[in-house]
């Protein structure tokens, strides 16, 4: 039988007048503007706290019922990332040279993606996001979690989302399938691979594609 719920006041909501709620709309706006995935990545360190906090904030996203069905891994071992990179681009040649469509990698083209994939080891930071089929109730039954991918994909923009505000680069890295992360982190089966986030700062002389966004017209209607 499942427990009545409790409510408590919400405090933490904070109003802000409709010229200051502008202001931050659009420096925030202006922000993400400049946010890009990035694939040359530098070594240089980033602070273990930078990534807890953001993190942190990424746990705070809603989720179905709940459930927080999410899981993330921290590597910064590097012969993990080692090993990460090996099983990596053994899928993603199979891919290339087998398994894509010619459609996807027309798709791909503009971007310059291949199967090398050296960030893997160069970046100081993989998170690896897992998403829970199942959890455990505080009495130890087995519970079935619902809405995990988009409860999932939330969270992993709000973290992304984090990264960014906080000054650093990611890359999201989906090579298919991702089962080796299991095997090499040690992951239990209820958790299944998300993606893999790539964090860092830039590289020197990094270099993005030539690519632009869609603008507000082409991905928003408003219904009045």
């Amino acid at each position: 039988m499942s427990s009545a719920p409790e409510f408590i006041t919400l405090t933490s909501y904070r109003e802000y007048p409709v010229e200051d709620m502008q202001r931050r709309a659009t420096e925030f706006n202006d922000s993400l503007q400049r946010r890009r995935t990035v694939r040359h990545f530098s070594d240089r360190p980033v602070p273990r706290g930078v990534i807890e906090d953001c993190l942190r904030a990424a746990g705070t996203a809603p989720s179905g019922a709940n459930m927080q069905p999410w899981r993330f891994v921290v590597v910064s071992n590097p012969e993990m990332k080692s090993r990460i990179r090996v099983a990596s681009e053994d899928e993603e040649h199979d891919f290339y040279e087998r398994r894509a469509p010619q459609e996807w990698l027309d798709a791909l083209a503009p971007l310059g993606t291949d199967s090398d994939k050296p960030f893997l080891e160069t970046a100081p930071y993989l998170i690896a996001i897992f998403a829970e089929k199942t959890g455990l109730l505080p009495d130890g039954r087995s519970v079935k979690h619902y809405y995990v991918q988009e409860s999932v994909g939330i969270a992993t923009g709000m973290l992304i989302t984090a990264l960014h505000n906080a000054g650093l680069a990611s890359l999201t890295h989906t090579p298919s399938p991702m089962n080796f992360l299991n095997d090499i982190l040690g992951r239990p089966q209820n958790e299944k691979p998300f993606l893999l986030l790539v964090v860092g700062y830039p590289a020197e002389a990094a270099a993005v594609p030539n690519i632009h966004r869609k603008p507000l017209e082409e991905i928003a209607t408003f219904v009045e």
